[in-house]
């Protein structure tokens, strides 16, 4: 894929100046230590922050958004080329049709309002996720905002919708399924890069860092096969006041992690992972 972007070309999806301390704390961030290639988030909280502030559960959702503006564009600063969100699961189609409807509106006019942005900030936009379940004006919308930005490459932005890592494996053990009954494909040839090939979201590289917002020590159905060995980071704060300084703490936590996927070093003589 060609670059269509210049890298040193300031971002700018917020609409704001990036300050002199933001530039040098991402700057510190990097001098650091490897930063995350592949960042996925589950943005929890939206509801019990606007209940916190004695609002409506649908206006966490339009404040969550901004924080959604304000991580893209700090991961894109940083030079992080792959951020997941888990967007809507298949899960929360139980939840109240209201609140459903609010969040389909929400979700078409973002698309519309932040795809300029992305398009002018070399952010290429995916989904992952059972769409067709998607309102047909969705669909429609988020399907010509991933063709207007598929050449872009700054930034790998997925959204999860409609999505569950039971949904993906699915998928992926049906088209595999397919195959073998179709003769082109021996059950004995199939391996874990099979199978990873098979997956809706192939071409993602698993994530390196999982946040979770919201306090809940789970996965909540997300990218089950991906995150084997991802490292994982949970905060208390909701996702509406999870902002680039939130992110910055947890790439710090990150950097201080040894990561062994599953080996052990000549020096830990009792290290069983």
């Amino acid at each position: 894929m060609r670059s269509t972007t210049n890298t040193a070309d300031p971002v700018t999806i917020t609409g704001k100046v990036q300050t002199e301390e933001d530039r040098a704390l991402q700057e510190e961030l990097r001098q650091r230590g490897p930063l995350p290639v592949h960042i996925a988030i589950i943005m929890d909280g939206n509801g019990r922050w606007a209940q916190q502030q004695g609002k409506r559960r649908v206006v966490g959702h339009y404040e969550g958004v901004e924080s959604v503006r304000d991580i893209t564009e700090a991961c894109a600063q940083l030079g992080i080329p792959y951020l997941t969100l888990y967007t809507f699961s298949t899960e929360n189609w139980q939840r109240p049709a209201s609140e459903v409807n609010a969040l389909m509106q929400l979700l078409v006019k973002t698309i519309r309002r932040e795809k300029k942005a992305l398009l002018e900030n070399g952010v290429q936009l995916r989904v992952v996720g059972d769409v067709a379940q998607l309102p047909p004006v969705c669909q429609v919308e988020l399907e010509q905002a991933m063709q207007e930005t598929a050449r872009n490459d700054r930034l790998v932005l997925t959204l999860a919708l409609s999505y569950s890592g039971r949904w993906e494996i699915l998928q992926a053990v049906r088209t595999l399924a397919r195959r073998v009954q179709e003769g082109t494909l021996r059950p004995e040839d199939i391996d874990e890069a099979t199978f990873a090939a098979a997956l809706p979201s192939a071409g993602l590289p698993d994530p390196d860092l999982l946040i979770r917002t919201g306090g809940e020590f789970r996965v909540s159905n997300f990218l089950l096969w991906q995150i084997a060995y991802t490292e994982l980071y949970i905060t208390d704060i909701y996702w509406p006041a999870f902002r680039r300084r939130q992110l910055y703490e947890a790439i710090r936590s990150f950097q201080n992690r040894e990561r062994r996927f599953g080996r052990i070093y000549t020096s830990d003589t009792n290290g069983t992972e």
